[in-house]
C-alpha cells in the first residue's frame, strides 16, 4: 500500500486488513485498518506500529520514505497488540531509537518483550518532543481504553493522533473521511462510528467528556484527527468531537430495540404484537434475534435506541443462554440513560423475565415493570397483553427521552 502524506512531511504508513472478521470477539464485517504515522522531520519519528501480522507492510512503507535505521523517536500511544506487537521488528531496524511511552505503557511492554536493550523516555500529560519544525505534545488518556493510553498532538500541523479514540473498523482504500463518503456514504461512516463506540468505548463516557474538555481548555487547535483505525478526520474534525460528546452523554434515537431469543418460537411470536404496539405509539422498532445476529451488532442496535425490550424463554428456571450472554456482555459495557423491559414464555416454571429485571437493576438502568409472560404458546389474549405492554412501554420511552433533549 502506498504511503499517504496527511500533513506536510507527515505520512500514513499503516496497513489495511481486508480479511479480519473477528476482532477479539467483536465482529468486523468490513475489516479494519492499522494506522501509524511517520514524521519526516530533522528527527525522524514513528508514531505507533501495527499488528505483527502486518509488520512487513509498515516496514515497506517506511522504507519507501526513509531507511528505518534513521528513525530517532518511536512514540507508542497504546500497547494493545494491534498497535504495538511490531515494536520488536521496528527496534531491530532502529536500535538507537528512543521509545516515548507512558509509565503504565512501559510496564505493559516489559510483560510482552525483552525491553532491556531499548531506550525509553517516560512521558506524562504536557510533556513535549521537538523533532525539528514540529513540536509534539503528549496527552495521557488512561482507560481510553487501556490504562497506558495517550494521544500525541502535533502543534504546528494542528494534528491530533488519537490512538483508538475516534476510530472505526473499516477496511478501505480511502484514507480520509471525505474520500470515504464520496465512494460510500456518510450514513455508513456514521454507523461505523456508533458500532465502534458502543462495543469498545461505551464504558468510558465520563472519561471521554473529561478528556475532550481538557483538550478544549488547553486551547489545542485541531484541523485533523488521525486515529489508529479507520479513516482520518479532515473534513470537519469538530463534528467527530461533538459526536463523541453526544455519545458520551447517552444520545440515542427515539426508538425501541427488541432483542430476544427463542426455543420453540413462543417468545418469537410475542415479538409480533410487541413490535406493532411500539409502532402504533409512533416509535421506530428493530427486532433482533440473538442467535441470528453477531453480538457486536446487537450491542450497537441496543445503543442506538432509547428503549430496549429483552425477550427470553425460561430454561431451567433462568434466562436462555444466549440472552444471558448478551446481558452479561452488556453489563460489562456499563450502559447508561436507557430504559428497559422484558418479556418471555415458560412451561412448567418461569424465571427468565424475573432474572432479566434483576440484571437491569444491577446495571442501574431505568425499567418498566412487570413485563409480560406467557405459558407455552401465546393465546389471542396473551398477544393482546403483549400489544398493550408494548404500547405502555413506548409511552414511557417517550417520556424518558425528554430528559435528554
Amino acid at each position: 500500500m502506498k504511503t499517504v502524506e496527511i500533513k506536510p512531511d507527515i505520512y500514513w504508513v499503516g496497513a489495511i486488513d481486508w480479511a479480519v472478521r473477528d476482532f477479539h470477539g467483536y465482529v468486523t464485517p468490513d475489516g479494519t485498518t492499522y494506522n501509524n504515522y511517520l514524521i519526516m522531520d530533522e528527527q525522524v519519528t514513528l508514531v505507533d506500529t501495527v499488528k505483527s501480522d502486518f509488520s512487513r507492510h509498515t516496514i515497506d512503507n517506511i522504507k519507501y520514505l526513509v531507511d528505518p535505521s534513521k528513525i530517532v523517536n518511536l512514540i507508542i500511544n497504546h500497547i494493545e497488540p494491534d498497535h504495538a506487537s511490531s515494536i520488536d521488528r521496528i527496534m531491530a531496524l532502529a536500535p538507537g531509537a528512543t521509545i516515548y511511552i507512558t509509565s503504565k505503557g512501559k510496564k505493559g511492554l516489559d510483560r510482552h518483550f525483552d525491553t532491556s536493550r531499548w531506550n525509553f523516555k517516560i512521558v506524562k500529560s504536557g510533556d513535549t518532543l521537538n523533532t525539528g519544525k514540529y513540536n509534539l505534545v503528549f496527552l495521557e488518556t488512561p482507560m481510553l481504553h487501556w490504562p497506558d493510553s495517550m494521544m500525541t498532538y502535533v502543534k504546528e500541523a494542528k494534528l491530533l493522533i488519537s490512538q483508538d479514540a475516534f476510530g472505526q473498523h473499516i477496511a478501505t482504500s480511502a484514507r480520509f473521511d471525505d474520500e470515504f463518503i464520496e465512494c460510500a456514504s456518510n450514513a455508513e461512516l456514521e454507523d461505523s462510528v456508533i458500532d465502534y463506540y458502543a462495543n469498545i468505548l461505551m464504558p468510558f463516557g465520563p472519561l471521554i467528556k473529561s478528556k475532550i474538555s481538557e483538550v478544549q481548555k488547553l486551547g489545542l487547535e485541531i484541523d485533523m484527527i488521525a486515529p489508529d483505525h479507520g479513516v482520518i478526520w479532515r473534513r470537519d474534525p469538530a463534528h467527530i468531537l461533538q459526536r463523541y460528546l453526544d455519545l458520551a452523554n447517552g444520545k440515542a434515537n427515539l426508538s425501541v430495540s427488541v432483542i430476544y431469543d427463542t426455543m420453540w418460537h413462543s417468545t418469537e411470536r410475542m415479538t409480533i404484537p410487541i413490535m406493532q404496539g411500539i409502532k402504533d405509539e409512533g416509535l421506530d422498532c428493530k427486532v433482533i434475534k440473538l442467535r441470528s445476529t453477531p453480538m457486536s451488532v446487537a450491542i450497537k442496535e441496543f445503543w442506538k435506541s432509547r428503549g430496549c425490550l429483552i425477550g427470553s424463554p425460561t430454561l431451567n428456571n433462568i434466562l436462555f443462554p444466549s440472552v444471558a450472554e448478551f446481558l452479561t456482555h452488556l453489563r460489562g459495557l456499563r450502559p447508561k440513560n436507557r430504559i428497559m423491559g422484558a418479556f418471555g414464555s415458560f412451561g412448567w416454571g418461569g424465571g427468565a423475565v424475573k432474572e432479566a429485571y434483576e440484571e437491569f437493576n444491577r446495571m442501574k438502568l431505568e425499567v418498566v415493570e412487570p413485563g409480560v409472560q406467557v405459558l407455552y404458546k401465546p393465546s389471542l389474549e396473551d398477544e393482546s397483553n403483549c400489544y398493550e405492554f408494548a404500547k405502555s412501554f413506548a409511552q414511557k420511552v417517550k417520556e424518558y427521552h425528554k430528559n435528554f433533549i
